[in-house]
């Protein structure tokens, strides 16, 4: 199996065909396969100036097995199962939700995340966090592309916006008066990260101003800010990407700043999160990433309930919202190989301005920058660009009432939704919580208890496979992503092949992937219709 998978993607990487340009790679030959959002793929260099920021330890763990290219003499795709978890697991995060008394009265039971790069480095990122001066939980997955920038800024501020409009006009005096009187105040959120996560604090100072001047347009609204859940994640998602573009705009002395505002706005990010408030659930989605609800109905059986729409040239709600939007004249050129202009996969995404802004502001900015080719940005107006902006990141938003038999919530980037349907994923989601019941039966103790009698009872424990197991419900999903074969099983070759891929082949093969699983507490959302 993996001499057959290996020798095929040899052939087929070896016998690319590529275009030099101004010292860079472009890929003119691509596969068959709708992962790669951008047509044009750029080579990969260090997103931020040496000294700025840390490598990833998650991904150096899953480097270390990885060939760095396709030219190497010596190539194995041969990984032991230890290995194999290594790389798997070294990303997975999760958290249990419990209030202060510690007994979980959260309709949030726990969450399990995990992620897995296909690209060096990853453009996906994630976001999970307890809302502190509001009610409820966000958890959000970011996909990125044309680099990391646009993900990574988009996953550290979306979360602390929304927060902010959905605050009361008392609060956010309170907040601005502390502010200004240079006193501690309370956070905002509480953020649930896993060690590794990526945060860049050089800018985080810039960040929090910019949040600051949007609480206070919120403070200099004539009435209550008063936005439903729904307004307050329109706005906040509309508002962060509007700062995106400003800020790029605004004179920076600071050169870091100013090459880290240019790559957050010329690179992009789709973004799908989810608030969770008692029985109250709200999906906010701009692009391609995608939330999907477990349902177990009263038969025993499991349902899908998909809370996003994929916004792209598939769906013909955007295909006929962008014609809307612009001239009759242009209806032929709007999407050009089911992509936007012909460049891009998602129709809605932040960031992007090369498809937002005038081609005149394009010149304009990038004229008076430094060496973007050193920044990695790709200098490209697209034919038939005649009435930007073409581009959105206002999202869509889905309310959903829960119910006890909604069990769980999985919100992940394209890279899971490209090998597994949402049946798939229900199904696998579903089999693995009923096979961690049946392993992990209540132990009975027969009095007295002894050290022998707990011994035997481990061991049968680990005999019936609990060591096997993955105990993270994402890194099981991804495992399945990667390494099914035709009959929905693990095949251990064609997994090790798919995560010894070199860097510049694994992108044909498979996508970044990021995913978040929310379990609900069923006992809870009963309660909650019990007493009212």
């Amino acid at each position: 199996m993996s001499r057959t998978v290996s020798s095929w993607i040899l052939s087929s990487a070896r016998n690319r065909i590529v275009l030099q340009g101004k010292g860079r790679l472009y890929s003119i030959c691509i596969p068959n396969r709708n992962k790669i959002k951008w047509k044009l793929v750029v080579s990969k260099t260090c997103l931020y100036p040496a000294g700025s920021c840390s490598l990833d330890s998650t991904l150096s763990l899953q480097k270390a097995f990885r060939h760095t290219s396709t030219e190497e003499e010596h190539f194995s795709f041969q990984l032991s199962p230890s290995q194999i978890n290594d790389i798997l697991r070294a990303g997975e995060l999760s958290h249990k939700a419990l209030d202060l008394n510690g007994k979980n009265a959260n309709s949030v039971l726990r969450f399990e995340s995990n992620q897995l790069a296909s690209n060096s480095p990853m453009e996906d990122r994630r976001s999970a966090a307890t809302c502190l001066q509001t009610a409820g939980m966000m958890f959000g997955v970011f996909d990125g592309h044309a680099g990391s920038a646009c993900a990574q800024a988009v996953s550290e501020r979306l979360l602390h916006y929304i927060a902010v409009s959905l605050m009361s006009r008392q609060t956010l005096q309170e907040i601005e008066l502390a502010v200004e009187a240079m006193k501690p105040f309370r956070p905002i959120l509480q953020w649930h990260k896993h060690p590794s996560d990526v945060e860049y604090r050089e800018i985080a100072s810039q960040y929090f101003e910019n949040l600051r001047v949007y609480w206070q347009h919120l403070l200099d609204l004539d009435t209550e800010p008063g936005f439903s859940l729904e307004e307050a994640m329109i706005c906040a998602f509309k508002r962060l990407d509007s700062d995106i573009s400003l800020e790029v705009q605004a004179p920076q002395e600071n050169e870091l700043m100013r090459n880290m505002a240019l790559q957050v706005a010329f690179s992009g990010a789709t973004a799908c999160v989810a608030h969770i408030d008692g029985v109250h659930l709200h999906v906010a989605n701009t692009g391609d990433c995608r939330a999907v609800l477990g349902v177990r109905e009263e038969d025993g059986t499991w349902s899908t309930l998909p809370l996003t729409r994929d916004h792209n040239a598939y769906d013909e709600f955007e295909i006929r919202r962008l014609k809307r939007e612009h001239p009759r004249s242009e209806e032929k050129t709007l999407f050009v190989n089911d992509r936007l202009l012909g460049i891009l996969m998602p129709s809605r995404a932040f960031g992007d301005v090369q498809l937002k802004w005038s081609k005149e502001l394009q010149h304009s900015i990038l004229e008076n920058s430094c060496d973007v080719e050193a920044l990695n940005i790709y200098q490209y107006v697209p034919p038939n660009y005649h009435t930007p902006p073409y581009l959105t990141a206002e999202p869509e938003v889905t309310y959903h009432k829960l119910r006890s038999k909604d069990k769980f919530l999985v919100i992940a980037s394209d890279g899971l939704w490209e090998m597994l349907s949402n049946e798939k994923v229900v199904k696998l989601v579903a089999g693995h919580l009923a096979e961690l019941n049946v392993q992990k039966p209540q132990l009975t103790f027969k009095k007295p208890v002894n050290l022998g009698y707990m011994h035997n009872l481990l061991l049968q424990r680990k005999s019936k496979g609990l060591a096997s197991l993955d105990q993270n419900i994402a890194t099981h999903l991804i495992r399945h992503a990667i390494g099914s074969n035709e009959y929905g099983e693990v095949d251990h070759e064609k997994l090790a092949a798919m995560l010894t891929l070199p860097e510049d082949l694994a992108r044909m093969y498979r996508d970044d992937i990021t995913v978040t699983v929310v379990y609900f507490n069923s006992e809870t959302i009963e309660n909650y219709y019990r007493n009212n």
